[in-house]
């Protein structure tokens, strides 16, 4: 399994205006990678991850993944590849305040039935202790780990991961991003990361680098560092 995208556009029209937050755009990434699309605010990075996750449509080109070509799936169709393949990470939690840690990661487990057991990832994101704790009961870093656990339960082949460490503190971050690489040890889930910190990519095995809609570099990094060791 590999992803690729092939001269991928994506234009946005605002009446007589248009801009485009991807001009003709190819990569190919491979199954079990952890990989970081870096570049500042309004490079596209996240109008990449939203065309990967099936959450927007390219204007044209071609985005593979898995052996599907995203660009020919109908709405159904795209509907049922983000339940069963996609897993979404975002930079704020997006937990539901009623509900447990249990019962927030529950409620995902139940759209696949190829879920993972649900205290099996608790205890993979080090919180099978506070289970029945609700949202405010949580730290930040411990709300970002139910989000990563409620999007791993799925048990995804791929987890984008937008801005993963935007709301936390340093330390914080450091623990999330171990996480992130102990998730894809154990699973072998391939990974997304979009950030603006260049940090970040270091501990990553594919860098691919935005800047106003195009890619700038694409760097298959032979030298990763481990989470610990990444600073900013």
């Amino acid at each position: 399994m590999s992803i690729q995208f092939r001269n991928v556009t994506k234009e946005y029209i605002n009446g007589s205006d248009s801009f485009y937050a991807l001009n003709n755009i190819s990569f190919e990434a491979k199954e079990g990678e952890i990989v970081a699309v870096v570049g500042p605010s309004g490079s596209g990075k996240s109008t990449l991850l939203n065309l990967l996750g099936g959450l927007d449509r390219a204007n044209s080109g071609e985005i593979i993944f898995d052996n599907t070509n995203l660009s020919l799936l109908s709405d159904k169709e795209l509907t049922k590849y983000r339940r069963n393949k996609i897993g979404f990470v975002f930079q704020f939690y997006n937990l539901i305040p009623n509900l447990t840690a249990y019962e927030n990661i529950e409620v995902a487990a139940e759209l696949n039935k190829n879920s993972l057991k649900v205290d099996e990832v608790l205890d993979a994101v080090g919180l099978l202790n506070k289970k029945d704790n609700f949202p405010q009961e949580l730290s930040g870093g411990e709300q970002q780990r139910v989000a990563i656990a409620r999007a791993i339960v799925k048990n995804p082949k791929l987890l984008l991961c937008d801005e993963p460490t935007g709301a936390l503190d340093y330390k914080t971050s450091i623990e999330v991003l171990e996480l992130i690489d102990k998730i894809n040890q154990i699973y072998g889930t391939t990974i997304f990361i979009v950030t603006h910190n260049t940090s970040i990519s270091l501990m990553c095995h594919r860098i691919i680098k935005l800047r106003s809609g195009q890619i700038t570099e694409i760097k298959e990094n032979k030298h990763r560092i481990s989470p610990k060791e990444v600073e900013w």
